[in-house]
C-alpha cells in the first residue's frame, strides 16, 4: 500500500535540507575563527608566529594592490593549465578509444607523467622553458591524466546492448563516437576535469614556489615564498586565504557546470533542484 506524499511538505523537506548543507559549513567555519581568534589572543601569540583573523584580514585589504595583481596571475596561469589538460585529456581518451594499440603505446607514458613528483619536474622544466611556459606546462602535468583516465574509463564503459544495437543499424565509428560514446562518457568526463580544476590550481603554486626560489615570479605562490623570507606572516596568511577561495570557486564552478549538463537526464544529477 503506497502513501500518498504532500507535495507542500516535500518541497519544506527539500529547502530545510538545502538550508542545512549551507549552514553547517558555515558554523564550522566560524567556530574555526573563533576559536582561533582566542587562541592568539588569550595567549598572547605575537602576528610574527601567528597571527589572529582580524590582523589577517587587515593585511588582506591593506596588501590588496599587491596581492590582487599576483592572484589574477596564478588564476590565469591555472586556466591555461587547465584549458591545455582539458583539451589534451579528452583528444587523447578518444584516440585511444578508437585505437587500441595506440592506448598500449601511449599509456604507460601518461602512467609515468602522473607518479612523478610535480616538484621535481618544475626546476627542469624552469630550465629548458620560459618561466611563464614552465608554469602553465606544471598545471597542465598535474591536472591532464584526471581528464585522460575518466574519459578513458567513461568511453569504455558504454552499454554493450546499445553498442551492439548502433552496429546492427549500420552506425559509422564517427556516428557511434557522437552520437553513443561521448554522451554516455560526459558524468566521467565531467567528474575528471572537477578534478583537474583544483589540480592544476596545485601545479601552478609548485611551478610558482620553484619560480620563487630561483628569484622570478609574480603569483600568489611566490608572493608567500618571498613573505616567508622577510617573516611576514600575515601577509602568508592572507595569500594562503585567497589561494584557498579560489580553489574553492573553481571547484563550485565545474561543479555547477556538471550539474547543469547532466541534471535533465543523468542520476548523479536528477532531483537536486527539488
Amino acid at each position: 500500500m503506497s502513501v500518498a506524499r504532500d507535495p507542500q511538505t516535500e518541497a519544506r523537506a527539500a529547502a530545510a535540507t538545502r538550508l542545512l548543507r549551507i549552514a553547517l559549513p558555515v558554523a564550522v567555519l566560524v567556530a574555526v575563527v573563533v576559536v582561533w581568534h582566542f587562541v592568539v589572543k588569550l595567549n598572547d601569540i605575537p602576528p610574527y608566529l601567528l597571527p589572529g583573523p582580524g590582523v589577517v584580514l587587515r593585511t588582506l585589504i591593506a596588501d590588496w594592490p599587491v596581492l590582487g595583481a599576483s592572484l589574477v596571475t596564478t588564476l590565469w596561469t591555472t586556466l591555461q593549465g587547465f584549458l591545455a589538460a582539458a583539451a589534451g585529456g579528452i583528444a587523447l581518451a578518444i584516440l585511444f578509444n578508437q585505437s587500441r594499440y595506440l592506448e598500449y603505446s601511449l599509456l604507460p607514458y601518461a602512467i609515468i607523467l602522473q607518479v612523478t613528483p610535480v616538484i621535481a619536474i618544475a626546476p627542469l622544466l624552469l630550465i629548458y622553458l620560459p618561466q611563464d611556459t614552465a608554469v602553465i606546462a606544471c598545471a597542465f602535468i598535474v591536472a591532464f591524466f584526471p581528464v585522460l583516465a575518466n574519459t578513458t574509463l567513461g568511453l569504455n564503459s558504454v552499454d554493450r546492448n546499445l553498442a551492439g544495437l548502433f552496429q546492427l543499424y549500420g552506425a559509422s565509428r564517427a556516428q557511434t563516437l557522437l552520437r553513443l560514446k561521448l554522451p554516455a562518457a560526459l558524468p566521467y568526463m565531467l567528474g575528471g576535469l572537477r578534478i583537474a580544476g583544483g589540480l592544476s590550481l596545485i601545479g601552478a603554486v609548485v611551478a610558482e614556489i620553484a619560480a620563487g626560489s630561483a628569484g622570478a615570479g609574480s603569483g600568489l605562490a611566490y608572493r608567500i615564498a618571498e613573505s616567508s623570507y622577510r617573516l611576514n606572516i600575515p601577509r602568508m596568511f592572507a595569500a594562503l586565504l585567497l589561494l584557498s577561495l579560489a580553489g574553492i570557486v573553481i571547484y563550485g564552478l565545474l561543479a555547477l557546470v556538471s550539474h547543469l549538463a547532466l541534471r535533465r537526464w543523468h542520476e548523479s544529477a536528477l532531483g537536486k533542484d527539488t
